[in-house]
């Protein structure tokens, strides 16, 4: 009965090792798996953002929040007469 202890002892050291490993393999799938979900939210941050940046820009420069477009003032010469220069008839100096 001597090597009933030992098979005991072979057969525990066993299942030791198996659930050793199976805890490496799991630490190691969910490693890679926080990676893939880290990896994966960058992306979709940044793309949120470059959507955000891109809608404010086209709203601001064609859409409805476009600042009006200002009147501007341009400097015209007056006709200059071509004739002699008579004095205006209703402005007159006589009372």
């Amino acid at each position: 009965m001597a090597t009933g202890g030992k098979d005991r002892q072979g057969r525990e050291q066993r299942e030791r090792t198996r659930a050793y490993q199976a805890r490496q393999e799991l630490h190691r799938r969910e490693g890679r798996r926080r990676t893939r979900d880290n990896v994966l939210a960058l992306v979709v941050g940044v793309v949120v953002i470059g959507a955000a940046i891109g809608l404010q820009t086209v709203y601001f420069v064609a859409g409805p929040g476009a600042p009006a477009p200002e009147p501007t003032v341009v400097d015209t010469p007056s006709p200059v007469p071509s004739g002699p220069v008579l004095p205006d008839p209703e402005v007159s100096s006589t009372p």
